[in-house]
């Protein structure tokens, strides 16, 4: 059984940092990319950042130069530092697995206080 597990949300004021962790089973995880989506009320969910199997970075460009993805492939576990975080940084935000199929954790809360 496949199993994404968010951790590291909460509330932050504007300006501080979070990181956010997901810890991956089930999954042959080095062959996965890796990735988080964020989802705020009323709006779509969208790309926050991805890295490849192979450790290519990709970010949304409203996050450029602000956030970090790293994974580390010994613990299955994907990373998003989050600096300088935004009030509309807030979202719930979700851990996705993609290879032969997609995966997707529940989601976690990020609130960003102004």
């Amino acid at each position: 059984q496949v199993q994404l597990t968010e951790s590291g949300g909460g509330l932050v004021q504007a300006g501080g940092s979070l990181r956010l962790s997901c810890a991956a089973s089930g999954i042959i995880f080095n062959m996965y990319a890796m990735g988080w989506y964020r989802q705020a009320p009323g709006k779509q969910r969208e790309l926050v950042a991805d890295i490849s199997s192979g450790g290519r970075t990709n970010y949304a460009d409203s996050v450029k130069g602000r956030f970090i993805i790293s994974r580390d492939n010994a613990k299955n576990v994907v990373y998003l530092q989050m600096n300088s975080l935004k009030p509309e940084d807030s979202a719930v935000y979700y851990c996705k697995a993609g290879w032969s199929r997609n995966y997707w954790g529940q989601g976690i809360q990020v609130t960003v206080s102004s």
